[in-house]
């Protein structure tokens, strides 16, 4: 049997007002968390390599083919 993929979420920074640790025009991945959502924000690593919520308006969601979300997980 083949591996299964896991689905991975990806945004696009498209505000960055008060935010050091985001670069606009940037995709970032993003990470579920369901709370954060209904309160309109959204869980991203950002610059700092670390977790952090922002608001959903600061981002567009995107779709990315497999190839470019395995270059982006090991572009680190």
């Amino acid at each position: 049997m083949g591996k299964t993929k896991t689905k991975r979420e990806f945004a696009l920074c498209i505000e960055n007002k008060d935010c050091e640790d985001l670069e606009k025009r940037k995709i970032y991945q993003v990470l579920p968390d369901e709370d954060a959502a209904k309160e309109g924000y959204i869980r991203v690593i950002d610059e700092s390599e670390e977790d952090y919520l922002y608001p959903i308006s600061y981002f567009v969601l995107i779709q990315l083919p497999l190839k470019a979300q395995e270059a982006i997980q090991t572009a680190g």
